[in-house]
């Protein structure tokens, strides 16, 4: 069945405990217990897996000890600069960067080795095969590499219902089933999804239904 392309927003705050963990477990084990000065690690998998998530939980996680990370992003233009104070350097998106952004991420890397911060850095394909400039592309490979694995249909189901119930939103079994089987089971999209979803209840003052669902997507095709 042909899978709908959703638009991505903008990831929500996220933390380990809020992450299921799937088939991910070495990676999420290996950041949580990320030690001071550790080797490099880089995350991949396809759109939905969990990359961000999981970088903005290391985040997360330290920033509650009171340390200052450096977080740089394809959206994020040079000059990149590591200050002294910065305890942890993240990159994400890296097999999106350009020729500067390229420039810059190699710089910070050697800065980083050179001060001893570690990093973490994630893309949607391994570091073999990121469309970088070779240096680049070979320190991004330095550490351990995990390939992180979207959810089962089963856990998906269970995300959503979870975040479904934290908002209080009623999602009934058609509806879910009209989610999962027309759908990429991508939880960046699906959450998006659910977002839209309950603005547009809010504003038809209905509940969320099969045909509410339908409503809305027509709405945005016309737009």
């Amino acid at each position: 069945m042909k899978q709908l392309p959703l638009p991505i927003a903008a990831p929500a705050a996220a933390g380990f405990d809020t992450f299921t963990t799937g088939a991910n477990a070495a990676a999420v084990q290996h950041l949580q217990q990320l030690a001071p000065q550790a080797v490099p690690a880089y995350l991949w998998g396809a759109s939905g897996s969990g990359k961000t998530h999981l970088l903005r939980a290391l985040a997360a996680q330290r920033q509650q000890r009171g340390e200052q990370i450096a977080w740089f992003d394809d959206s994020t233009r040079p000059p990149w600069t590591l200050e002294p104070a910065h305890a942890l350097l993240l990159l994400d998106r890296c097999d999106d960067f350009d020729e500067s952004q390229q420039q810059a991420a190699f710089a910070l890397l050697v800065n980083a080795q050179t001060h001893g911060v570690p990093w973490v850095a994630a893309g949607r394909v391994p570091p073999v095969d990121l469309p970088l400039r070779e240096d680049l592309r070979t320190r991004l490979g330095w550490g351990p590499v995990f390939a992180l694995h979207n959810l089962s249909e089963e856990q998906a189901r269970g995300v959503l219902r979870r975040e479904s119930d934290r908002r209080g939103i009623f999602l009934s079994d058609e509806v879910m089933d009209y989610l999962m089987t027309r759908f990429a089971r991508d939880l960046t999209h699906l959450m998006t999804l659910l977002d839209q979803l309950d603005d547009f209840a809010l504003s038809e003052h209905r509940a969320v239904t099969v045909p509410l669902l339908k409503k809305m997507l027509l709405e945005q095709a016309e737009a």
